[in-house]
């Protein structure tokens, strides 16, 4: 019969070494990572689900033109929530954990702004709110200069970074 050696207390050695290498300013940094990696993973559940909505439920309910505007606002939430949870795993001396945060921010704003106007500008026929929403056209505009301004600050951000 096998026997299951006795747990030992962590070698102090080891423990010291992995709380110095995670300082509480790393910590919280990865926080915020974690916070952006679920962020990323919900909104991807929501991309799948209008995705399979525009698919088979939205197809015989709009027109032409609002199902391919509903198609396009799931397809720019994909990519930028795909990019959204990459972001989180460059490492941190090609992106400063600030600026992973602030870029991680813009994409975030930019996928509420950008996606989801274009969902209800889409669908506001289905619900009967006719022209009364006519003030959230310009948010999807808006929305693509969040993505813009992300796209930028992580290429300069990237670019200022370490090279090994």
């Amino acid at each position: 019969m096998h026997r299951i050696p006795a747990l030992r207390p962590p070698d102090n050695r080891v423990f010291g070494y992995l709380c110095a290498t995670y300082p509480r300013k790393e910590m919280e940094q990865n926080k915020s990572r974690k916070t952006f990696l679920v962020l990323a993973a919900f909104s991807m559940v929501i991309t799948v689900a209008f995705g399979a909505l525009g698919a088979h439920v939205l197809k015989s309910v709009l027109t032409v033109e609002q199902l391919t505007s509903f198609q396009t606002g799931v397809r720019y939430q994909a990519w930028h929530s795909l990019a959204l949870m990459l972001i989180q795993c460059i490492p941190s001396e090609f992106l400063k954990a600030g600026a992973a945060k602030t870029t991680s921010i813009l994409m975030a704003i930019g996928i509420l702004l950008f996606s989801f106007s274009i969902y209800v500008l889409s669908l506001r026929d289905v619900w009967s709110l006719g022209e009364g929403i006519s003030f959230i056209g310009p948010l999807t505009p808006l929305g693509g200069l969040f993505f813009i301004a992300a796209w930028a600050m992580l290429g300069i951000s990237v670019f200022r970074g370490k090279t090994a």
